[in-house]
């Protein structure tokens, strides 16, 4: 058959060359593949594919301490599996230092160095030395896994990390090079709960301020990134934001985050309310930021 300029393999090259995010990419995919039952499947991983085609949650999420993201709409990827909502799948961004990656001074990975297991993250560890300064800042997390009625993954494990307060990463950014603050690892007890003393993070130009996190199925396998079964971001209220940015050392953060939201955010963009934080405490003597995770374990 003759090609012509509204062949669906011509709208499906001009669909990749979107300047879309990646999930908007992946939804016209799967539309397409839809129409065309004769195509085989293919592509994503088990747990990609099934945040991607997943139903979407129409309501809140339910943090630890009671009800999380009502200022927010439930993220593309979101699937409903019983009575949870599996956090969305999110990019880990080019600073894990898990192994995945390296720096100028070759593979960054503090997964198999010894310390990383800790609950208190703001200083560095294994021969570096080094304490992040900033507002202090409490992570709980809850875990509860999807296939098991979302009860709580107790034994799970965790790997954390986040920025500093002038908004650099530890391993990777210019003068932080020879730190690796601001990273660790925790095994959720029976409860499926974790817990980090950190600072809060700044906010860097283009991105609003946010945690990355891995999840792993046991904290024996938390050594190697290819045993993670999510990767994913959370944030924090705007209120809370402003707050902390008011505070010393974090001027910088004040017109960065005045230059970006939540929906011109590249990874919140399509949606944040299984990933904003519920939050308590003051900028004088800290915060605790509460969330709960459901994953698919």
């Amino acid at each position: 058959m003759e090609a012509h300029d509204h062949s669906l393999a011509a709208d499906l090259a001009r669909m990749m060359q979107m300047a879309s995010n990646r999930r908007t990419s992946l939804r016209w995919l799967m539309a397409s593949a839809a129409a065309l039952p004769i195509l085989g499947c293919g592509g994503s991983s088990g747990t990609d594919a099934t945040a991607s085609t997943g139903s979407t949650s129409t309501g809140t999420s339910t943090g630890s301490t009671g009800t999380t993201g009502t200022t927010g709409t439930t993220g593309s990827s979101g699937t409903t599996t019983g009575a949870c909502t599996v956090i969305p799948e999110e990019t880990g961004g080019p600073y894990p230092a898990d192994g995945t990656n390296s720096t100028s001074a070759g593979v960054a990975n503090v997964l198999t160095q010894s310390g990383v297991v800790r609950q208190d993250i703001r200083s560095s560890f294994a021969g570096m030395s080094g304490t992040a300064a900033g507002v202090p800042l409490t992570i709980k997390l809850k875990i509860v896994n999807a296939n098991a009625s979302c009860g709580a993954a107790g034994g799970m494990a965790v790997y954390l990390w986040h920025c500093d307060r002038s908004g650099n990463y530890s391993l990777y950014s210019s003068g932080v090079t020879n730190q690796n603050y601001l990273r660790g690892v925790q095994e959720a007890d029976a409860g499926g709960e974790v817990a980090f003393t950190t600072i809060f993070p700044g906010c860097y130009d283009g991105r609003m301020p946010h945690v990355h996190f891995e999840v792993y199925p046991t904290l024996a396998k938390s050594s190697n990134a290819i045993n993670r079964i999510k990767t994913s971001q959370f944030t924090f209220p705007m209120a809370t934001l402003n707050e902390v940015y008011a505070t010393s050392g974090y001027s910088a953060s004040v017109s960065n985050l005045a230059r970006i939201s939540y929906a011109s955010d590249n990874v919140f963009g399509d949606g944040y309310s299984l990933q904003l934080a519920s939050m308590s405490g003051n900028a004088t003597d800290g915060y605790v930021a509460t969330l709960t995770l459901a994953v698919i374990g």
